[in-house]
């Protein structure tokens, strides 16, 4: 006998939860293939996983989606809540809550309107912080020795800018290619610059005196690397003075906002870098002849005023000093005899104090000072002046020489009668007759009591 089975509900199959799961998921793997959702996101959230777990949402109603973690490096934006999007992927099951989700490979915004809100809503927020401010930015160097050059390295951009810079003024340029566009441009652009500003300053690979970053027109979604949050903070803090370049001269990114200056085109990029070397050579030619012109200018000013001046009479003044070196000189030698008489009256009054001893002295040293007032005026007037202060200061130190004050001062004393005449004998004094003994140092006077013999006062 047969064991009995649950009756069967007429032609309904029987499935298990995992078999139904599994059909649904293929039906709709294989009845919608590959997507493209547009929608807000909402209730986006990144797991410790790295997988990114989000949800799409319109008027009617809301689609979830994840974004694995090998997917997210290749993405063209990172998603945030409330950015209007275009999704593009596979509807999938997920059976252990059975629901369906959307699994995610590429977003997109949705539409230039919704690309322009996001671009201004960071504009207001960077303004707001003062990245754009007119005071941060630098000015350009006039001859920079090394240009760094940021773009792709295929195309016709760098080549424009090569050929620019060759024509102007030549000037090595260090190259950092990059990717302009699509996945993962805005990350190497960044990084590029932070790596070139961050280059040292000196050596094989030194830091660039300005930096170029650049690359060809397109449409607001090929410009949207230079309006990345991260590209326009790298340009704002970047040390080295900085070009954006981005586009046509109709295209902006917010990148210009942050840069130094700004280019319409990579070729105008290139003449903001250097100068025109011919430019400079005329400058220069031109500023030297300013120089000369007014260098000659003021010498021949110089000249003319020189030339109106009223010089003093060089002959005259010469003629007047003369005229007072003779007066002088006349005046001195009138005032010589003068001297030599003071002189002589000295001598006469010095010779009537000293003893017969010095008389002999005397008497030469007179002749010899009458021997020099004779020989005194066939000579100038200077070397007579000097011939004689030697000859008086020979004479006075003679004179001192043979002076009765140096006797008096070996302990001799010198005895003079009451006119002031030496006393040289005894006999020339009488009895009781007074006279003077002067010592070295001062008079006593005396008295003769007898014939032999006398007593001090």
């Amino acid at each position: 006998m047969d064991e009995a089975r649950p009756p069967q509900a007429g032609n309904i199959p029987d499935y298990t939860v995992s078999e139904l799961s599994g059909a649904v998921r293929r039906a709709l793997e294989s009845g919608f293939g590959r997507v493209r959702v547009r929608g807000e996101l909402t209730e986006v959230k990144r797991y410790p996983s790295g997988h990114i777990y989000l949800s799409l949402k319109d008027e009617g109603g809301k689609l979830s989606g994840v974004i694995w973690k090998s997917v997210v490096p290749r993405l063209a934006l990172m998603p945030e809540n409330g950015v209007e999007v275009i999704a593009t992927g596979k509807l999938t099951a997920y059976a252990d809550r059975s629901s369906y989700q959307l699994m995610i490979d590429r977003l997109d915004y949705a539409g230039v309107g919704a690309l322009l809100a996001r671009i201004e809503a960071l504009r207001l927020k960077l303004t707001a912080e003062g990245l754009f401010d007119a005071a941060r930015k630098r000015s350009l160097p006039a001859l920079p020795g090394l240009i760094g050059v940021i773009t792709s390295a295929q195309g016709a951009v760098l080549h424009d800018i090569r050929t620019t810079i060759a024509r102007r003024f030549p000037r090595p340029i260090l190259l950092w290619p990059v990717p302009v566009q699509g996945e993962g441009a805005a990350e190497k652009i960044a990084a590029a610059i932070t790596a070139m500003g961050a280059l040292p300053e000196s050596g094989a690979l030194r830091r660039p005196d300005v930096i170029i970053v650049a690359r060809g027109g397109g449409s607001l979604e090929d410009l949207m690397a230079f309006n990345d949050e991260a590209v326009v903070r790298a340009a704002a803090a970047c040390p080295v003075p900085l070009i954006s370049a981005v586009g046509h001269e109709t295209d902006t990114t917010l990148m210009d906002f942050a840069a130094d200056r700004r280019a319409p085109t990579p070729t105008a990029a290139a003449e903001l870098a250097v100068p025109v070397r011919t430019d400079l050579l005329a400058n220069l030619a031109q500023a030297g002849a300013r120089l000369e012109a007014g260098l000659r200018s003021c010498l021949d000013r110089r000249r003319l005023a020189l030339a109106r001046a009223t010089l003093p009479d060089l002959p005259l003044l010469t003629n007047l000093a003369r005229q007072r070196l003779d007066d002088r000189a006349a005046r001195l030698e009138a005032a010589l005899p003068g001297l030599t008489g003071k002189a002589r009256a000295r001598l006469q009054l010095a010779s009537a104090h000293l003893n017969g001893a010095a008389r002999p002295a005397i008497a030469r040293l007179a002749a010899a000072a009458g021997g020099i007032f004779a020989r005194l005026s066939p000579t100038p007037l200077a070397a007579r002046l000097r011939h004689a202060r030697t000859q008086l200061a020979a004479a006075s130190a003679l004179l001192d020489a043979v002076s009765y004050e140096r006797v008096l001062d070996r302990g001799y004393a010198l005895a003079t009668n009451a006119s002031g005449q030496p006393i040289t004998r005894a006999r020339d004094l009488a009895p009781g007759q007074g006279f003077s003994l002067r010592f070295a140092d001062g008079v006593v006077a005396a008295r003769r009591e007898a014939e032999d013999q006398g007593r001090l006062l």
